[in-house]
């Protein structure tokens, strides 16, 4: 995972600020306040953001975008270019592919955002753990964290995927979590050992709160801000995995449709005159992957106070 996302690239500020020796609920809350700001103003954000949201919905609700099922298919109006019948042109089997670059986008999405989701649980558990309680606790993870982040991640996912011998949905979520929350992990522990020596975690430590008291009330909120930027490059990372995998033979596999399946079937036939069945899933999966990087660096400029 570590040649996908940058754990620097991620890396943002605590939300007391860096050289903070407090944390009160109205510096986080100016933070967000002035980060809320800074974002709404920003064009790169709201056009980043307008693709994502037309991008979730395609996965959500593909029916708002199309009429046409994507096993409506046609054998006599097979290979036809973009046209005004069918504006990104059909496939070798006659089905439209506008639709099917539509319904592509939800295993992709799907699988992307529940291997976020699962990989932010798992990594920021472990990064607060390791980081708050150090000695052996942190060396533990930290050399189990090594040893995962020594697989090469797209060359581990096709070893993994090969022995597992089926591929589904849930297969590449397996695998894509067992290999991803390393950078989450590291990440979040260098934010939790910043923080934990503080003036402000001493004095909660002063005042008889409890570990659990002071992780929940105040090393997460302070840890949040690199959790939400790097989830967010990681939706944009594992989007471009499951198409990778897919393309390579060993993701989904046909009836299903994803943008993987579209340019594996499309490679071939692009140089056949057809050009059309690549250019336009590859444009889809080149949006959608460079709307998520641009988000992640809007967040993480406008979540660092030592950015202003």
């Amino acid at each position: 995972m570590s040649d996908n996302v940058s754990t620097t690239d991620a890396q943002v500020a605590p939300a007391g600020g860096s050289e903070a020796t407090g944390s009160t609920p109205s510096s986080s809350g100016n933070l967000w306040t002035d980060a809320r700001r800074q974002l709404f103003r920003s064009p790169v954000f709201l056009v980043a953001l307008l693709i994502v949201l037309i991008v979730v919905s395609w996965a959500v609700f593909p029916s708002l975008w199309t009429n046409t099922s994507p096993d409506d298919c046609v054998l006599q109006e097979n290979r036809q270019p973009p046209g005004d019948g069918h504006i990104f042109g059909t496939t070798i089997l006659g089905c439209d592919m506008y639709t099917h670059v539509i319904y592509g986008a939800r295993p992709s999405i799907v699988i992307a955002v529940l291997v976020t989701a699962a990989v932010a649980l798992i990594g920021a558990t472990l990064g607060v753990v390791s980081g708050f309680y150090g000695g052996w606790t942190d060396t533990l993870i930290s050399r189990f964290t090594d040893i995962i982040l020594g697989l090469p991640f797209i060359l581990g996912a096709i070893a993994f995927l090969t022995l597992l011998q089926r591929q589904s949905i849930w297969t590449v979520m397996f695998v894509l979590i067992v290999l991803g929350w390393t950078s989450m992990t590291r990440i979040v522990r260098g934010t939790v050992i910043s923080l934990r020596d503080q003036d402000f975690i001493e004095a909660a430590r002063a005042m008889g709160a409890t570990n659990r008291w002071i992780i929940f009330k105040h090393i997460l909120p302070n840890a949040l801000s690199p959790i939400i930027v790097l989830s967010t490059l990681y939706v944009g990372t594992f989007v471009t995995a499951e198409s990778t995998l897919t393309f390579l033979g060993v993701g989904l596999k046909p009836p299903a449709i994803s943008w993987g399946i579209l340019i594996a079937d499309g490679q071939g036939l692009a140089v056949s005159g057809l050009p059309h069945l690549l250019i336009f899933p590859c444009a889809a999966l080149i949006l959608t992957v460079l709307s998520f990087i641009m988000l992640g660096d809007a967040l993480r400029d406008a979540l660092d106070p030592r950015g202003r």
